[in-house]
């Protein structure tokens, strides 16, 4: 099979269940800042030191997919032959689990932070902004058009996992948090 299908020559691309719409389209912009968060995290594997951290990483990228495929569906469309995973409620209440798990470990944040420390620690910083992209994007395509809310939370409780998960990477490498100098 060819990877290429030529389909979107023109500028347009296909949602399932047939619709088609151009490739600036929100929607299209929403899932793809999505994909641009797993590749991200696939970096930041790379060079985490944490067993734990990755293990969650790897199941947040199956559950990144998953947002992908539930937005790539308007709910009008969706194909009857076919079923389309979607985003659940255990996907934020799993991350509210592991961000507990984590500050558990860390010493109480009592003032800001910058982004880095080791270099896992600043590729999940970058994952952090790129999640919050991701979650206006989705809260902006909320506003036009209906989609599972269950997406929105949990790219609202992801980007707080990233943020401590940068923490614990810091912490798992002796590395200090870099404090805000006012």
């Amino acid at each position: 099979m060819k990877i290429y299908t030529k389909t979107g020559d023109s500028g347009d691309t296909g949602l399932f269940g047939g619709k088609r719409v151009g490739k600036d389209n929100l929607r299209i912009e929403t899932y793809g800042t999505i994909d641009e968060l797993n590749a991200f995290i696939g970096y930041a594997l790379c060079e985490i030191q944490s067993e734990d951290l990755k293990n969650d990483l790897q199941i947040i990228q199956n559950r990144l997919f998953t947002l992908g495929s539930d937005l790539a569906t308007p709910f009008e469309s969706e194909p009857k032959n076919f079923k389309i995973p979607r985003a659940e409620e255990n996907f934020y209440l799993d991350l509210e689990k592991q961000i507990d798990f984590y500050s558990n470990q860390l010493e109480e944040l009592r003032e800001f932070i910058l982004p880095g420390g080791s270099k896992g620690a600043s590729l999940l910083h970058i994952c952090r902004t790129v999640c919050r992209r991701a979650e206006r994007l989705t809260v902006n395509l909320m506003h036009k058009e209906e989609i599972n809310l269950n997406i929105v939370i949990f790219l609202n409780r992801l980007s707080d996992f990233f943020f401590t998960a940068a923490r614990f990477e810091n912490f798992t490498t002796g590395r200090e948090d870099i404090k805000w100098k006012k």
